[in-house]
């Protein structure tokens, strides 16, 4: 199969389904944005040599993965049922893993600059880039309403919370402190 097809060439893409839209249309620009996200959760990836921080990555990395599908699928299409939805026990496994990530951590008591060690500056990018898939997906379901579901965008908001808190685990496990912002 060659990489290239040249249907794209006229600015349109097809959605699971079969639909073609433009290539800015609110649905492409989410799950654009969940595949960035992807990008730059390989991108911490490479740089993780904490096993628990690890397998959370990957996890993290199929179920944006995951994600995109859903996004790229509109509802009552052909071929729906193939497509695996996120769901609320997906959120609730991120839940899980923020509470025994950031139960290590030491009490926030303020915000904090990202940066520190190399990884936690790399998961605080894919911090950002879950913020921008989040506000995508907002977008998306206003310009469609019911376009993405309540369990998806709970997802996305957990998920930014979870590399929040791997990053500050990144920087403890580093022995790098966290940088407080004090806002002058």
């Amino acid at each position: 199969m060659r990489l290239y097809t040249g249907t794209g060439d006229d600015g349109t893409t097809g959605l699971f389904g079969g639909e073609r839209v433009a290539k800015d249309h609110p649905r492409v620009m989410a799950y654009g944005e969940a595949d960035g996200l992807n990008a730059f959760l390989g991108f911490a990836a490479v740089v993780c040599n904490d096993a628990e921080l690890r397998v959370v990555l990957e996890e993290l990395q199929r179920l944006v993965f995951q994600l995109g599908a859903d996004l790229a699928t509109p509802l009552n299409m052909p071929h729906e049922s193939k497509v695996q939805r996120i769901n609320s026990d997906d959120s609730a496994a991120l839940e899980a893993h923020i509470d025994a990530i950031d139960g290590a951590n030491a009490m926030q008591r303020s915000f904090v600059l990202p940066g520190g060690c190399e990884l936690a500056a790399r998961l605080h990018l894919a911090r950002d880039a879950a913020r921008r898939c989040e506000r995508a997906m907002v977008a998306l379901d206003r310009t469609e309403a019911g376009a993405v579901s309540s369990e998806a965008t709970q997802w996305i908001n957990r998920c930014s919370d979870l590399l929040f808190a791997m990053a500050r685990a990144a920087n403890r496990i580093a022995g790098v402190a966290d940088v407080p912002w004090s806002g002058s």
